[in-house]
């Protein structure tokens, strides 16, 4: 093998670089990772999860919005609550979890280049150091390409950062509006909006599909609705934005769009949230023998090899599902298939976690799903309203769901939506894993009280159907 600088090199310090950088460090490779950004932990700490989901508990904290069912709805810790407040929490998490990603590379021995990476060949790459013009190039036996994605921003959309603005410029924001128009209800659009609305900001949410979330449960999605409708979140949907514009006129709002069928909406700020691009523009892919399509991401097979066979890609900058949580799973095994080690995976059990308020998390197939293929299914289900642990929090609209094989009464599925449900998901997931049946919870016993009981309220409500 030629004498390479590295037997790894890692483009991106996010969930999935992390783990292919770490996973081939404890086997005694040479790794090394290369960062464009002054900061690591990439687009999930500094712009992405870590901030929006602080600022979700933030919000929900300081707006006393979970005491609503308990202390009524004008029940508040801080009544006028700042950007400050939100931010606050969110750059102590970010600082905290950077100083945690640091010691992790360190202690396993990876070499940290705070440098922009371009390919010069499949082997080979030219780091240009941050802050400086300095360059270097290195030599590496295999590279996984883990930069992530940045928000999309059409051009013809004037994004200034002040009221028109991207889901990456949220940090950025100098007040808290008293109108907000979230243009896109994927994810991050709707996990914006519900929390806003929890700090009585008046959110709508406009989006040319018929419905939210296609892969969530129908059910699911339709209890999330309620509850941002409850929350006064205004959705138009199957509706396409024609135009929009920062232009004031007469205290209406900062911001104009225009919708194709006519409707108008007068908006203090604008979050255009359609979407993220994979962030390979500047990799100079050409180089390496690989293309990205139009939005930026990289094709792979189960391996996360791509046509190039030592150079991987993994995250986010692979499209769908780009979670943190199933980034992290495909770094490590980008990194155990280019050393041959044995590695298993099912990501078919791989949950997710959406945090809207109320939060979901699913594992498994859909309802909807199961109809397509075939499968016959009963289902059984959970309110938290029936939990004492439900009422002791005050959450009266939390819902879990579990969907069963008719006959052999095996789980197939678990769809919760409330409070905690990515905690819970993962006693659903863990039977999935075992291919228990739905008896296991109704002979398990579970502390009293907590929300995990919903799994044998749920199971005996399932077995009920059945007659």
């Amino acid at each position: 093998m030629p004498d390479y600088n590295f037997d790894l090199l890692v483009i991106g310090s996010g969930p999935a670089g992390q783990r292919a950088a770490i996973q081939a460090a404890k086997i005694g490779k040479r790794v090394a990772v290369a960062e464009r950004r002054s900061v690591v932990g990439g687009v999930c700490i500094n712009t992405g999860t870590i901030p929006s989901k602080t600022l979700r508990e933030a919000a929900l904290y300081l707006s006393g919005y979970s005491e609503r069912g308990l202390y009524g709805s004008s029940y508040a810790v801080k009544e006028r609550i700042t950007v400050d407040d939100l931010l606050f929490r969110a750059n102590h998490v970010i600082q905290n979890e950077i100083d945690v990603i640091r010691h992790q590379l360190r202690r396993n021995g990876v070499e940290l280049f705070s440098a922009e990476a371009a390919f010069v060949d499949p082997h080979t790459l030219r780091l240009k150091e941050v802050d400086t013009s300095n360059e270097r190039q290195v030599s590496t036996d295999f590279v996984v390409i883990a930069t992530g994605t940045s928000a999309t921003r059409p051009e013809h959309i004037p994004f200034d950062q002040t009221h028109i603005l991207a889901s990456d410029d949220i940090m950025h924001l100098d007040a808290i509006p008293r109108t907000l128009t979230v243009v896109g209800g994927g994810v991050i659009g709707l996990e914006y909006a519900s929390i806003f609305s929890a700090l009585g900001v008046r959110v709508t949410v406009v989006d040319r599909r018929p419905n939210l979330l296609p892969f969530v449960d129908e059910e699911i999605v339709d209890a999330l609705v309620y509850q941002m409708r409850q929350d006064r979140v205004t959705l138009r949907l199957n509706e396409t934005v024609h135009h929009i514009s920062p232009e004031s006129e007469n205290g209406k709002g900062d911001v104009r769009i225009d919708l194709e069928s006519g409707k108008e909406i007068w908006t203090e700020k604008a979050l255009y949230s359609i979407g993220r691009t994979g962030a390979t523009k500047d990799l100079n892919l050409a180089a390496a023998g690989l293309h990205a399509d139009d939005r930026g991401r990289l094709s792979v097979d189960d391996n996360y090899q791509t046509e190039v066979p030592n150079i991987y890609a993994a995250g986010d900058v692979i499209g769908f599902p780009s979670l943190a949580a199933t980034s992290m799973e495909q770094g490590r095994l980008a990194s155990c298939h280019a050393f041959g080690i044995p590695a298993n995976s099912v990501p078919e059990l791989f949950p997710y976690g959406i945090y809207t308020i109320p939060e979901i998390s699913t594992v498994g197939r859909t309802e909807a799903e199961l109809t397509e293929a075939g499968i016959p299914y009963e289902v059984g289900k959970a309110h938290y309203r029936e939990i004492a642990r439900g009422q002791i929090i005050g959450d009266q609209s939390g819902l879990l769901k579990l969907i069963f094989h008719l006959e052999t009464r095996k789980l197939l599925a678990v769809h919760i939506i409330g409070s905690g449900a990515s905690e819970l998901i993962h006693i659903g997931q863990a039977v999935l894993a075992f291919g228990g049946t739905v008896d296991y919870f109704v002979e398990t016993v579970f502390n009293y009280p907590t929300l995990a009981e919903c799994y044998k309220t749920a199971a005996f409500d399932g077995i009920n159907r059945l007659g």
